[in-house]
């Protein structure tokens, strides 16, 4: 069987932070922006790639607010097992994909709750740029700005200037097989902060696919201004 051909390709998208650092009152997923909440926009976007055959939610157990927030999104696509950490939520959410019919071949690309201005464009670059790779990749932005690293005794002050010919902001989604994912964070344990680092620790070279500036997870109170405006403007 040609494992290209048969794969399928679905997203999965952890949605069960806290997001205390953008001062939303709540989780940043569910603060409002142009008249829904942040994580539908997300959704919105994500159900028009064509190519994707479901998008799969990870909540929080404790969850209460998304059937609220996102009414009409299909429930059996939507599970209440995040975890302490992003890799063990998007661990248990590979699980879930099984129990839905996924497997080891197919392609899973995670993507952040909070990066509501993704267009389905830029996952479908993603796609074709991974389809036919080995190991799978990421939309990152390669840095233009001068990289400076605070003082370690006065974070206000610089310390040095780091070089940064060759280095990338990643973004999401992180596009990489179902088996191979799920061994990589079994193995890289709670603290790593995407899935490409996982994927990195096993030794492996994931792609890196030009994303885009707009393409920004809103973490800060001031990126919810930007993406409104962004959003109003499109």
């Amino acid at each position: 069987m040609n494992h290209a051909c048969a794969a399928r390709c679905f997203a999965l998208v952890p949605c069960a932070g806290v997001g205390q650092r953008a001062a939303a009152g709540g989780p940043k997923q569910y603060a409002e922006l142009v008249g829904q909440a942040v994580v539908a926009h997300t959704l919105e976007a994500l159900a028009g790639v064509r190519r994707l055959s479901a998008t799969l939610v990870v909540l929080a157990p404790d969850d209460e607010a998304f059937e609220r927030q996102v009414p009409g999104f299909d429930p059996h696509w939507l599970v209440r097992c995040g975890g302490a950490s992003r890799a063990l939520t998007v661990y248990n959410g590979l699980g879930a994909l099984r129990e839905r019919g996924a497997g080891d071949d197919d392609w899973v690309l995670v993507h952040d709750a909070a990066r509501c201005l993704i267009q389905p464009a830029w996952v479908d670059r993603l796609i074709d740029a991974c389809w036919s790779d080995a190991v799978g990749g990421l939309l990152a932005l390669a840095l233009a700005d001068t990289l400076k690293e605070a003082a370690p005794l006065d974070p206000t002050r610089v310390a040095a200037t780091v070089p940064r010919a060759g280095k990338w902001a990643a973004q999401t989604p992180q596009m990489f097989r179902l088996a191979l994912l799920e061994r990589a964070l079994a193995d890289a344990g709670p603290s790593i902060t995407d899935e490409a680092s996982a994927i990195e620790a096993l030794g492996l070279a994931p792609l890196l696919v030009a994303g885009e500036t707009e393409n920004l997870k809103l973490t800060w109170p001031a990126d919810f201004a930007l993406a409104r405006r962004l959003l109003e403007t499109r």
